[in-house]
């Protein structure tokens, strides 16, 4: 396996395969080739519903030993697929073929000539990549996702009511809570995955150009649309009756720019964790035997997530071709899908890495509350925003302008600010909060917004 990985194009297989071994479980050449030769039998099958129209005899045992093909299907059998396929230079004909040669084996060659009745090959392909699709997207990426929101979303508990200076525009700014900070990303991440939950694969099975063609000129007293929309559903798939030769792809391409929103938030994320560890609000566990750096042996780097960062970027480079691309087919068709489709585990697979380097990453963080407590001593001039809403309050005109006046620019004392505000024609109830007020106590509703989020998010 290690000496595989040192050969190995691509990272995914190599550097990274330990991340995202879980991909090829569901997306792969092999699944490619297995869902294709489950199409193709359980098509026969549904024909078999309707064979006394179609006049196709059929007992039990014929189902049985098509059910039994299926069941047998293995690396071995798909390594023959693949032989077959180097004659006919055509992917889905030489699973037609393997299905005559195994049909000879079971005794069930009588049906040969009903293997891959009035289909086209995307008839096939699409239901196949449909079910790897959906599979790919539920069973892989929304899961450890859902890991990922988790693991922010205990990360802001922790430090649900922690007080923390803000920056906008890289600026000091008023305060919050290092809690409601990562609650707003599990928030943001959570929403983009329960849409691309609800998002349904949509596959289509009517003909070489989308019409019936074939299937109403050999039967057409037959509802052909019915049955094909059974047929479909019944690999829990929704059905696409209006195409051309191809699945329009546009449900998908809905679905990965999904993905890609989901990665940009993430990588805003990456680069907020970025800041704080760059800032030292984030101390970074000091694991035994890691190195920071070849020559300076005081580093601990954000590795992880610059890490993630990188691999985000790879992913959505990936994503944003599928989008830009997929739904656009010349005329009825043409044969570019067929290749980037092949990709769509490269791209889950960089989207995994990413995910499961932000979750390492944050797992060895922990607040470094001196700092943080220090920081917001150090910047009274934060309070400026409360005391001039205070003075407007109490019905100065020009409070905004008094404040800017002390403030902007300046590095103001707690004893400035403390003796600025004694001075104040206001309220006494007003003053006296203001002189009692310090930046660590001025988050407003900071905790009880992460505490909604939590309530959501359950």
């Amino acid at each position: 396996m290690i000496i595989d990985s040192l050969y190995s194009i691509s990272p995914v297989e190599g550097r990274y395969e330990n991340l995202t071994q879980e991909v090829k479980e569901y997306f792969n050449e092999y699944n490619l080739i297995k869902y294709r030769i489950i199409v193709e039998v359980k098509w026969l099958e549904k024909l078999f519903e309707y064979g006394e129209k179609l006049k196709i005899q059929h007992d039990k045992k014929d189902i049985e030993k098509l059910e039994q093909i299926i069941k047998e299907i293995d690396a071995e059998q798909a390594i023959r697929v693949k032989e077959i396929e180097e004659k006919t230079k055509h992917d889905v004909k030489a699973v037609e073929y393997f299905l005559r040669e195994k049909f000879q084996e079971k005794g069930l060659e009588k049906y040969n000539h009903w293997i891959h009745f009035a289909c086209t090959s995307e008839d096939i392909n699409n239901i196949a990549y449909g079910i790897m699709i959906k599979n790919l997207v539920n069973k892989n990426f929304i899961i450890n996702a859902d890991k990922l929101i988790s693991n922010i979303q205990e990360k802001a508990n922790e430090y649900i009511d922690t007080p923390m200076l803000s920056h906008t525009h890289g600026q000091s700014a008023t305060p919050t809570t290092v809690g409601k900070e990562l609650a707003l990303f599990a928030f943001r991440l959570n929403k983009l995955v329960r849409k691309i939950e609800k998002e349904k694969i949509i596959a289509k099975f009517n003909g070489t150009v989308g019409n019936f063609n074939t299937h109403v000129i050999a039967y057409p007293d037959i509802n052909w649309i019915k049955i094909s929309k059974e047929f479909v559903e019944s690999f829990d798939l929704d059905y696409n009756l209006y195409t051309t030769q191809i699945e329009t792809h546009d449900n998908i391409c809905m679905i990965f720019s999904e993905m890609k929103l989901f990665n940009n938030i993430l990588l805003d994320f990456n680069n907020d964790m970025w800041m704080y560890i760059s800032r030292n609000y984030f101390l970074q566990n000091n694991v035994k035997g890691e190195v920071g750096s070849s020559v300076m042996p005081h580093k601990i780097n954000p590795i992880n997530f610059e890490n993630s960062m990188a691999n985000i970027r790879m992913a959505n480079g990936i994503l944003t071709s599928f989008i830009d691309n997929l739904e656009i087919s010349r005329m009825q068709r043409d044969l570019s899908d067929s290749s980037m489709l092949r990709n769509i585990g490269l791209a889950v697979a960089y989207m995994l890495i990413a995910i499961k380097q932000s979750m390492i990453g944050i797992n060895k963080l922990k607040v470094n509350i001196e700092v943080l407590e220090k920081e917001l001593h150090n910047n009274p001039e934060v309070l400026s925003e409360a005391i001039q809403t205070i003075l407007r309050k109490n019905g100065y005109q020009d409070a905004y302008e008094i404040l800017k006046e002390l403030t902007r620019g300046k590095k103001v004392t707690n004893e400035e600010m403390k003796d600025f505000i004694s001075k104040l024609d206001i309220a006494t109830e007003d003053k006296e909060r203001l002189l009692n007020l310090t930046p660590k106590d001025y988050i407003g509703l900071a905790p009880e917004i992460a505490r909604k989020i939590n309530d959501e998010l359950k």
